[in-house]
């Protein structure tokens, strides 16, 4: 299964850090398969409030996601990012193909 970084942005910055930081993330990716999916659109919130921007990147897997966050080379320059932006970050891993969300209700309710 794959695996994902999520950022929740809260504030943009066009600090030289910043910038700094985006030249210098897709160096760190590469070696893990990582790609973006979505970076920074402005979002349109329809449920609860979401201050700020989303950015995903999908690894092959989530120890990718994993080796990828504590790797030297991006360790080296997350505070470039965390220095001017505050926000979160996770990661978490995908579903299966062929996913059914009836059979996870069905399963769960079979465990109560």
């Amino acid at each position: 299964m794959n695996g994902y970084a999520l950022a929740h942005l809260h504030s943009q910055s066009s600090h030289d850090d910043v910038l700094e930081y985006l030249e210098r993330i897709q160096g760190t990716l590469d070696p893990f398969g990582g790609r973006f999916l979505v970076h920074g659109p402005p979002v349109e919130v329809r449920e609860g409030e979401w201050p700020g921007t989303v950015v995903i990147i999908e690894f092959p897997s989530l120890d990718a996601a994993r080796s990828w966050y504590d790797s030297p080379a991006y360790q080296a320059i997350r505070h470039l990012r965390t220095d001017h932006i505050a926000g979160s970050a996770i990661l978490f891993e995908g579903v299966r193909d062929g996913h059914d969300p009836a059979k996870m209700a069905a399963a769960i309710r079979a465990a109560r």
